[in-house]
């Protein structure tokens, strides 16, 4: 039985509430924003037929405010929800709020949600169905004891995870048995801050291990579709950076039992919609079943570029009891890549550089798309995600893609904040990545990257040095040439590597100081404690993720900011005695 949709709330933000609402007025649908105060002026809201505000201040209260968004449904009157990624995207009480208020849910049913977005359930389905499965508690764990005693049972390192969460968030690889305590409480924060719920569990961590992911999509009239393989190795913290499809360098073996794994588990849950099934892939070959994400993916266009089906689109055909729109298992063409383009500063480990973008440009060319929630102008907010939009560059193979990448990553333009750019373009230099085998693995970037190296530089603080280009006509002969935007007496967006040598070292000297705009989470040290140089000392937090603060230098510190508060980049947090 068909169900007519007609106009859709779109309860989400960003590039996902973009890309949502571009689907549907192309189906016809009518579409929903809403937004918070951070998010007044964001480009989803502007882009949607009609725009609703979400009273509050926190994400809680938001975003993530099941009446709030209900009550925003009814007042527009929407026959539907779709709720993209992060937030709501997995809570099953929502997608049953919204049912049972007489509108269509665009995903799974909430049975489908419990079973599969709850990860200790699904491992006991996927184990149910053959599913390999590295070794984990069953149940979520009350307490870092637990973790403890599972480390000293199966051995270190161990990860302990969100039990209902996905995207990366809540997840803390522990290598030594004292950071056990600090890691538990840390990912229960992270896990409570983006889904609502602290709960963890704990599994056997596989070192070196890839990531590689099944995209599923199912109807209502049984049929359950395998759209191929994804790698999304490439991570720093465990959120994916760089995402292709189909996934290099596996056996035949290896993907059979990715897909019809995928599928089987899919089967028995009774899913419909759009899914993903992640795996990890060991050093020595082993597959392993990680967990399903309930919902539409972030990485979804490189699967979409390379077998030409909007899973978005789909997601609706589905919602409204219709069948698929292809009949197999759609066999990929060619090779694609996704380029997450997040608000980050590189050169100072990944650290959310929330801000007003005052420049963007996106590349062009064939086989180029650029999935965005900012324009020029646009203000991201250190609330929420530090992404600002994607770069999904396809090719008929992997080299020729990596060639379009590269000139993809050279033409965009991003000014006001700093991104992740400079990495992106640092890696498809790098031969671990676009060499003849992937030697990248989840932690790869943590533990064995060197930024700047592939590209030549010796901090990759210079990619960051806004440059002026100037155009010489010399013998007749055109030459590009680009010169610091500094030396030419402009004002430049991020500062040189002199000028950020000097600020940092002056703020060294005052004491203790934020890496980052956003709150500070908690102390790790006593008010007169003596710390040495490098020990963390405070943890803080922006664009729902954790950093450590540490000490620039040995000594005695004051602290002058208390747990809790507002803080900006630079500021001092903790003054040295004399």
């Amino acid at each position: 039985m068909s169900t007519q949709i007609t106009s859709c709330l779109i309860a989400n933000r960003g590039e996902i509430a973009v890309r949502i609402i571009r689907t549907a007025r192309d189906l016809g649908i009518r579409t929903i924003a809403v937004y918070s105060d951070d998010d007044a002026d964001a480009l989803h809201a502007r882009l949607a037929d009609e725009a609703y505000r979400l009273p509050g201040e926190t994400t809680s209260e938001t975003y993530l405010s099941i009446e709030a968004l209900l009550d925003v449904a009814r007042r527009a009157h929407a026959d539907s929800v779709h709720p993209g990624y992060g937030f709501l995207s997995e809570n099953a009480d929502f997608a049953r709020a919204v049912a049972d208020n007489g509108m269509t849910w665009i995903g799974p049913t909430p049975e489908a949600i419990e079973v599969l977005g709850d990860k200790l359930r699904a491992r006991a389905l996927a184990e149910k169905v053959g599913a390999p499965l590295a070794p984990g508690t069953p149940d979520p764990i009350d307490d870092w004891q637990e973790a403890r005693d599972f480390a000293e049972a199966h051995g270190l390192p161990i990860a302990i995870k969100a039990a209902y969460g996905g995207g990366g968030r809540g997840i803390k690889v522990v290598w030594e048995a004292e950071e056990i305590e600090a890691a538990f409480a840390s990912a229960g924060r992270e896990a409570q801050e983006a889904f609502g719920r602290p709960e963890c569990f704990v599994e056997k961590f596989l070192v070196h291990p890839r990531h590689v992911e099944a995209q599923v999509l199912a109807d209502t009239h049984g049929n359950v579709r395998v759209l191929g393989t994804r790698d999304c190795s490439v991570q720093r913290r465990y959120q994916k950076l760089i995402e292709e499809a189909p996934a290099p360098f596996l056996s035949e073996e290896q993907e059979r039992s990715i897909i019809e794994g995928a599928r089987a588990i899919c089967e028995a849950a009774d899913y419909v919609s759009a899914g993903t099934v992640e795996y990890i892939v060991s050093e020595d070959g082993t597959v392993s079943f990680l967990e399903v994400n309930t919902r539409v993916q972030v990485e979804h266009p490189v699967t979409e570029a390379v077998t030409g089906i909007d899973i978005v689109a789909e997601q609706f055909r589905i919602a409204a009891g219709e069948k698929l729109s292809f009949d197999e298992d759609s066999t990929p063409h060619g090779h694609a890549f996704e380029f997450r383009i997040n608000a980050e500063d590189v050169s100072h480990g990944f650290i959310p550089n929330p801000g007003e973008v005052t420049e963007f440009a996106a590349p062009t060319g064939p086989g180029v798309r650029t999935d965005s929630g900012v324009v020029s102008g646009s203000v991201i907010p250190g609330a929420y995600d530090s992404m600002l939009a994607k770069v999904i560059v396809s090719g008929r193979d992997r080299a020729s893609a990596l060639r379009r990448a590269a000139d993809a990553l050279n033409e965009i333009t991003v000014r006001g904040v700093r991104t992740v750019i400079p990495f992106h373009r640092d890696m498809l230099a790098h031969p671990a990545f676009a060499g003849d085998e992937l030697k990248v693995y989840t932690n790869w970037v943590d533990t064995e990257y060197t930024p700047g190296e592939a590209l030549g530089y010796e901090d990759i603080e210079q990619a960051y040095t806004e440059r002026t280009t100037m155009t010489i006509d010399i013998d007749g002969r055109l030459h590009t040439v680009g010169i610091p935007t500094g030396l030419l007496g402009a004002f430049a967006n991020a500062p040189s590597a002199a000028e950020g040598a000097s600020e940092d070292a002056e703020a060294d000297a005052e004491g203790v100081t934020s890496p980052l705009a956003g709150s500070l989470v908690s102390w790790s040290v006593e008010d007169g404690a003596e710390v040495t140089e490098g020990q963390t000392v405070a943890i803080a937090e922006a664009m729902k993720m954790e950093t450590p603060v540490t000490a620039p230098q040995a000594g005695r510190i004051r602290l002058r900011v208390e747990a809790g508060e507002k803080i900006t980049r630079g500021q001092v947090l903790a003054v040295y005695e004399d």
